[in-house]
């Protein structure tokens, strides 16, 4: 049943959510699909707009958003000043009704898991952490942390998980998102997990899982600075080195979707060896478990070889920060490979934006000037600019947004892609 007037929250100046998709740029989507993404980007938008943005006749806008009315998956409010309303209009604008569907992204890695809730329009409602000993774990207990830390996040927004339409997690590794296999994972100790559907069975909620650093790419193309871009790349640096790939406003994830692994491209033949196994990647030179590594040999730091990997590269960081000419000298040549994989990633996709991100870059010399410098060095002289570098340090629940993301796009497609009186219920 439709309700009328407006929403209670008359100003509340939203800014929307999820990528901005150029006009007249994207027509394959439900006209329905298109008008919703639109209105979620927008935050708030008058009906005039939504016309003149997707090319349509204001007509079919009316009937649209009627029906997204009656479905109770939009609202009428009060519209700002700064809102476009057409002449002889009335003074609404039309916004995602947030408590509309409500899902928790979730991001399991070594060392910690973090969660969010996010409704429908993107607001996050509660967020939690628990802290975990660092390496893999069986699947029970992966499980048994996932159930523990839905749970926890939910109370904290007065929830139960009825009140949920849908989970992303998002994993470190080698990831199929379609299929919901985790083929491997250094949060796993067992190999070719269909974790999303164990998961699904143990909560009793649609699951969709992806790579962690495709959740990063997620939140930077739903919440990030880089909505309005068609093309961009995120490149990862943490515990691993990842990256995500953002082709035409979606996340490109290759034939098999296991591409994109920048971390495991090879920069040594015969070098160091890799926790995926093979040697020589990328992973091996600049991840944090390298650069702890490097530090215990050339720093003959053997009696600290029993502190945990953040302990050592804190104690690292000091050190180059203190004038230590070994402690640089690991983060330079850290720096020399992260400038080769960001080179080839400019060679291969020419992307119009590299966002680095990750709890690595607090330590600045892997991304110091004569490291930006020789990256520039390394790709093609074609005569034109080189893509701009960003620094993003979202801190740890970045991933977790993304995986929101991932659950709001899968629950949103399958709303509006469904027959309509399946959608109202």
């Amino acid at each position: 049943m439709r309700t009328l007037g407006l929403a209670e929250d008359q100003d509340d100046g939203r800014k929307g959510c999820g990528p901005r998709i150029a006009t007249l740029s994207e027509s394959l989507r439900p006209l329905r699909q298109q008008v919703f993404e639109q209105i979620r980007a927008a935050g708030l938008v008058a009906r005039v707009q939504l016309a003149k943005e997707l090319g349509v006749s204001p007509a079919s806008v009316t009937t649209i958003t009627s029906e997204l009315l009656d479905a109770l998956l939009i609202e009428e409010v009060a519209a700002p000043r700064d809102v476009d309303l057409g002449r002889g209009r009335p003074a609404v604008a039309l916004g995602v009704r947030g408590p509309a569907h409500l899902v928790v992204g979730i991001k399991l890695s070594d060392r910690e898991h973090t969660a969010v809730v996010v409704d429908f329009a993107g607001n996050m409602l509660a967020d939690d952490a628990i802290a975990r000993e660092p390496g893999p774990t069986s699947l029970a207990e992966m499980l048994d942390a996932v159930e523990s830390l839905l749970d926890r996040v939910c109370a904290k927004a007065n929830l139960s998980r009825r009140d949920l339409s849908g989970v992303g997690i998002g994993v470190p590794g080698f990831v199929d998102n379609s299929e919901g296999m985790v083929h491997w994972s250094s949060t796993l100790f067992e190999r070719k997990v269909p974790l999303a559907a164990t998961v699904q069975a143990r909560l009793g909620l649609p699951v969709f899982i992806d790579n962690d650093a495709n959740l990063v790419a997620l939140a930077e193309l739903w919440f990030g600075s880089a909505r309005a871009l068609a093309d961009f790349a995120v490149v990862t640096i943490e515990h691993g080195v990842g990256m995500g790939f953002v082709m035409n406003h979606r996340i490109y994830r290759g034939a098999q979707r296991l591409g994109l692994e920048l971390g495991h491209t090879k920069v040594q033949l015969d070098g160091a060896l890799c926790r995926c196994g093979q040697r020589g990647c990328l992973e091996a030179y600049v991840a944090d478990y390298a650069l702890a590594r490097e530090a215990v040999t050339a720093l003959n730091w053997s009696h600290k070889q029993s502190a945990s990997v953040p302990v050592l590269l804190e104690s690292l960081y000091q050190h180059a920060k203190a004038g230590n000419g070994t402690a640089r000298g690991i983060f330079r040549r850290a720096g020399r490979y992260l400038a080769l994989g960001l080179a080839n990633v400019v060679n291969l996709f020419d992307p119009a934006l590299i966002i680095l991100s990750g709890e690595r870059m607090k330590y600045d010399y892997l991304y110091a000037a004569e490291t930006l410098a020789e990256m520039r060095d390394l790709v093609i002289n074609s005569g034109r600019p080189q893509p701009p570098i960003e620094i993003h340090a979202w801190g740890d629940l970045l991933w977790a947004h993304g995986a929101a993301a991932l659950a709001l796009s899968a629950v949103t497609e399958r709303i509006l892609t469904a027959p309509r009186e399946m959608a109202a219920q």
